[in-house]
């Protein structure tokens, strides 16, 4: 059961990790978006959309991508553009993601795909426990394990992550050394959206191969949310969204065997676990938040 739980975590939490890394690099950068739920729901539904029409799961991948960054854009056009509240308008994008994927997806609720299938990867696969665990999965799960270090290598062994770090820390320092945070913010938003909609991507053409509406059900707070946990730092996000896909994997094991418990605190349990480790870590993270975000809850806009 623990290795099940265990493969499940990976599985479950590859949606989340895509949405967390792609937060993270907006935070980074001064901007939250509480839309990157609404991202990871476009993106579901186009990548599920298309892989319908054109049979290619990876055309769903790029099409789930560029719905999630053209919500996003909306995101930072409002924010960055018009000055508008960062967290009143992360919400007002993700009731539009939900109206919109409502509307469009009603077309395919029940509709069949060929969807990403496990890939073994030779001779890793067999290796007890960590084989299954971490090693027959689908490609974008593996596409993850290559991510999460590079986005860490992108934020803080490059120039252009020092650019982004600057965004979100002392804007008036780039425009004195020639460059444009608004142009950096607006990047960094977009670049988030777009991880978002393959996070999506991730959940309806290779989880649940299938897309129902809302099916994202609260996976794009819980990136936020891991964003805090892990302190602004992708790899540690890493660790975060595999407990949560754990917490969500631990239900069909125990059916599975048999073992009765409640069927509501089961399901209730992965966000139970994401709000005790931002009780007990919190405010211990949000030392290490960019300085750009207190902006975000000061009410005033970024500049």
């Amino acid at each position: 059961m623990i290795v099940d739980v265990l493969t499940g975590g990976v599985r479950g939490g590859t949606a989340i990790l895509y949405a967390a890394l792609g937060e993270t690099i907006a935070e980074r950068a001064g901007v939250i978006n509480l839309g990157t739920e609404g991202s990871m729901l476009t993106g579901a539904l186009a990548a599920y959309a298309v892989t319908a029409e054109t049979g290619s799961p990876w055309a769903g991948v790029v099409a789930g991508a560029a719905a999630g960054g053209l919500l996003a854009l909306v995101h930072a056009v409002m924010v960055l553009g018009r000055g508008a509240n960062q967290l009143a308008t992360g919400l007002v994008v993700l009731f539009l993601g939900l109206g919109l994927t409502s509307m469009f997806g009603a077309a395919y609720v029940g509709r069949a795909i060929s969807p990403f299938q496990p890939y073994p990867i030779p001779l890793l696969a067999d290796i007890p426990w960590l084989g299954p665990i971490f090693f027959q999965h689908d490609p974008l799960v593996y596409g993850s394990y290559l991510l999460a270090p590079a986005i860490w290598w992108l934020l803080y062994r490059s120039r252009v992550g020092l650019t982004i770090r600057g965004a979100g820390e002392r804007g008036e320092v780039l425009t004195a050394y020639g460059h444009s945070p608004q142009l950096v913010r607006y990047l960094a938003v977009v670049t988030g959206g777009l991880l978002a909609g393959i996070g999506g991507a991730h959940l309806s053409t290779a989880y649940a191969t299938a897309w129902f509406e809302n099916m994202t059900a609260g996976r794009g707070f819980i990136a936020v949310a891991l964003v805090i946990f892990a302190a602004w730092h992708p790899l540690r996000a890493v660790g975060g969204a595999y407990l949560f896909g754990a917490a969500l994997a631990l239900s069909p094991a125990l059916q599975a065997r048999g073992l009765g418990f409640n069927q509501f605190a089961l399901d209730a349990l992965p966000y139970l676990v994401t709000i005790a480790a931002l009780v007990l870590l919190g405010r211990r993270r949000s030392n290490a938040a960019p300085e750009g975000l207190s902006r975000v809850f000061e009410l005033t806009p970024a500049k």
